[in-house]
């Protein structure tokens, strides 16, 4: 298969430590330029990853005939401006999570979604160890999974984060509550039906820093999650069923290139010692992302997930700060 030309659009932190890197060791990704509102930065990007062009404008990548798709991890504020300028210059679009601030903005990106592949860039559903815990929840290794519960945290206060600015997007439910979102979709196959959260913000940025939330799926299954901005390191996904239970030690932040592990438990004893580990090889799922979605661009494979299932996970976001404000359970 031919390489797909990929263009990236800035020079955000998360591209050039994690996903660049990772694209350029992928089978089926050309990382061949690079924009920012500085060219001498974009440059000097550039330079450093090996990346051939450098653009000192957005608007002069989308307008490069080569690249056939782009890479947006812009700030939350500028994911459906900018996407939707890319896809109207014909460049399929990677947009980092979460695609939108609200499940009405990401609907203006139904004008342009029939025309290019637009895909919220989550790649824990990617990785082998998501892959192999769906796999076993549908084979009925657990029993019947009714709860699963997530906690994901980690602690910054730097005010000039944009993490901690309310006004394009920072807060806990953005920037990480998505993934304990994702993980109850993708782990039940289903929507919630309705959910209830409780929310703590942060007296100087006025960013929710702890977000606490219960997810309702139906037939007696639910998520609970809590995820802080303000808190010691800390993540795991708990899964459990009436059979078994299963724990994924590094759930969103998985060693990019490094082996993860997935502990089983059929709660014999309740010190641990009835628990076996389960190894899971070494991948890169930021890789595994992009290859997959040039193999998209390509008509190798369908698109995974799309825009109504981007469209869904906002869904649940914008009930979720509904709740904040109500107190009450939010129909989604």
């Amino acid at each position: 298969m031919k390489k797909v030309v990929w263009g990236i659009l800035s020079t955000a932190k998360i591209g050039r430590e994690k996903v660049i890197p990772a694209m350029q060791l992928g089978q089926h990704c050309d990382i061949r330029a690079i924009a920012s509102r500085s060219l001498p930065h974009a440059k000097q990007v550039a330079a450093e990853m090996g990346i051939p062009k450098a653009y000192g404008s957005y608007e002069e990548l989308f307008s490069d005939p080569d690249i056939e798709a782009i890479y947006n991890p812009l700030p939350n504020h500028l994911h459906v401006p900018l996407t939707l300028q890319a896809a109207r210059a014909g460049k399929h679009v990677l947009c980092e999570k979460p695609v939108a601030m609200t499940a009405d903005e990401a609907e203006q990106l139904r004008e342009v979604a029939s025309k290019v592949h637009i895909m919220e860039a989550f790649m824990v559903r990617f990785h082998p160890q998501w892959l192999a815990v769906r796999d076993q929840v549908r084979g009925g290794d657990l029993g019947e999974v009714r709860s699963l519960q997530a906690y994901f945290a980690y602690f910054n206060r730097d005010a000039a984060n944009i993490r901690n600015m309310a006004d394009i997007g920072g807060g806990a439910l953005y920037d990480i509550g998505c993934y304990p979102i994702v993980t109850g979709r993708f782990l039940f196959d289903s929507e919630p039906k309705r959910v209830i959260a409780l929310i703590d913000r942060d007296p100087d940025f006025n960013t929710d820093r702890t977000v606490s939330a219960l997810l309702d799926f139906g037939d007696g299954r639910r998520l609970d999650f809590t995820v802080s901005t303000q808190s010691v390191v800390y993540q795991r996904v708990q899964v459990c069923g009436t059979k078994n239970r299963l724990e994924i030690q590094i759930p969103f932040n998985a060693p990019l290139g490094g082996e993860t592990r997935v502990f089983h438990d059929d709660g014999s004893a309740l010190d641990g010692s009835s628990t076996t580990t389960q190894v899971v090889p070494a991948s890169n799922m930021y890789t595994l992302q992009g290859d997959a979605f040039s193999r998209v661009v390509r008509g190798e494979i369908d698109l995974p997930y799309g825009l109504d299932d981007a469209i869904k996970n906002m869904r649940v976001i914008d009930a979720l700060f509904e709740s904040e404000k109500s107190g009450q359970w939010v129909t989604v």
